[in-house]
């Protein structure tokens, strides 16, 4: 994050101007000076994490607003974000816009917001330290700024702060391996259960299609070319995706199998954070993308193996039903205002903590419309579990093994329901992979889940559990 700072009389000054209110750190919003635009608001601000620099508007008014044109700036009158033009925010809205490319926001700055002609003040807000996650106005709109989780684009998270209380696994605490020793070796990582198949992803390029053993557990499919996995190549044939996650929308196989990639192993260090659409019905041992939706520069720079790790589809029915806000308008999310895209949203997780929701049109278009703060250090894994209709966020060792789950919210965004440690009878691996049979295989109150062991300890590096259905 680059920063652009006043000198420090300056700062120091501006803000002996404006009075301390709410937690510590926080200072006061400056009422609107504008009567025009006394309706938009700065609503708010995040600072630092893996969406840095982001500063949401808010409409609390009755009537729609074109903000086309106006200014966004931090402490220093040199820098500012003038936002595109045609962009409105409907009654009740919520847009956040990304600044990093103007201007970084520090630990002691200002958000501050004018009309167009660059004078005339709006709203501002000003910070004494780094959000954590972010700085919230709640009541949204009208009330003070105060620390709460990260909810950009979508209603403030206020009074909760995202914190939940782990519990134990919903389900048996054995673990058993899942695989003959010695079959993948280490980078197995994202997993898929559908069909009677369990697709797996292994970070040097290749896609697994793996079938049951009879035992349990899981075999490579000996079939049509499948038997030492088929190895994966970016659009045209070139560069090996570093492939980290997989999954599958309604349509099954026959809609393709989609890949996340957070770079290409022939270029490694640098980042190509893609998801990838592969149809698998041939029987080559190599696949080439069909189709790449390269969310590179949609998303914030990260390190070139610090990239999108988990994938996984939501169907569109099940975002409307629950009045899922779509963050790239600020308004209900309405598929009918995208192209053609495989019916539903997929979301991906970026392994420092956040995930993503985009939209993937069938031309090659994205649009992102969903930022989601797991509240965790890191996220290996999503799945999306149709029976409970609730979505899997998974950390490896690096959070002890705990996985959440998430469904949309009262606000119209994701929010944690539960926070569940790893079962009892698992130890604290490197799993990076998690899958959920369906609802067919639910048995006396339980169903199977899987892991992917990155390591591939002691030659094994898929493990089976259970969980309550």
């Amino acid at each position: 994050m680059t920063e652009s700072r006043a000198p420090r009389w300056r700062r120091s000054l501006a803000f002996l101007l404006v009075a301390v209110a709410g937690p510590v750190g926080a200072l006061s919003a400056t009422p609107a000076r504008a009567a025009a635009a006394d309706d938009i608001r700065i609503n708010e601000v995040v600072t630092t994490g893996d969406v840095d620099d982001s500063i949401e508007l808010h409409n609390r008014g009755a009537a729609a607003v074109d903000v086309s044109g106006w200014i966004l700036k931090d402490d220093d009158n040199g820098s500012k974000y003038t936002i595109a033009a045609g962009t409105t925010l409907a009654p009740g809205a919520f847009r956040a816009f990304d600044v990093h490319a103007k201007f970084g926001l520090g630990s002691a700055d200002k958000a501050r917001l004018y009309l167009p002609n660059g004078s005339t003040l709006v709203d501002s807000f000003g910070w004494s330290e780094h959000s954590a996650p972010s700085w919230s106005r709640c009541p949204d709109g009208t009330g003070s700024f105060g620390k709460a989780a990260l909810t950009l684009g979508a209603a403030n998270a206020c009074g909760t702060g995202g914190a939940v209380t782990p519990v134990a696994w919903p389900g048996g605490g054995s673990v058993a391996t899942a695989d003959a020793s010695g079959v993948f070796g280490s980078d197995l990582s994202g997993l898929y259960q559908g069909g009677g198949v369990l697709w797996g992803a292994q970070n040097s390029g290749k896609l697994w299609r793996l079938v049951p053993n009879g035992s349990g557990g899981w075999k490579p499919d000996t079939a049509n070319g499948w038997t030492s996995g088929k190895a994966l190549r970016f659009p045209g044939g070139s560069g090996t995706p570093d492939s980290e996650g997989v999954t599958l929308t309604d349509a099954g196989a026959s809609g393709g199998v989609f890949v996340s990639s957070e770079r290409n192993a022939d270029s490694s260090g640098t980042s190509r954070l893609s998801v990838l659409r592969y149809d698998v019905a041939g029987t080559g041992t190599t696949l080439t993308a069909a189709k790449e939706w390269n969310l590179t520069s949609a998303l914030p720079s990260v390190g070139s193996n610090l990239g999108l790790e988990g994938i996984t589809w939501i169907p569109d029915g099940y975002l409307t039903g629950a009045g899922f806000t779509d963050a790239s308008t600020g308004a209900a999310y309405n598929p009918a205002g995208y192209g053609a895209h495989a019916g539903g949203v997929f979301f991906v997780a970026v392994e420092g903590g956040t995930v993503y929701g985009f939209v993937l049109q069938d031309s090659g278009a994205f649009t992102r419309v969903a930022t989601v703060a797991s509240g965790m250090a890191g996220v290996m894994e999503l799945q999306w579990e149709p029976q409970a209709s609730r979505l899997w966020v998974v950390c490896d060792n690096t959070c002890g093994g705990q996985h959440r789950t998430m469904q949309v919210g009262a606000n119209g965004a994701f929010t944690t329901t539960a926070v569940f440690n790893r079962p009892s009878g698992m130890a604290d691996l490197n799993n990076e992979g998690f899958a959920l049979a369906g609802a067919a295989e639910c048995a006396a109150g339980s169903k199977p889940v899987y892991w992917a062991d990155d390591g591939n300890t002691g030659g094994h590096a898929l493990r089976r559990g259970t969980v309550s259905c």
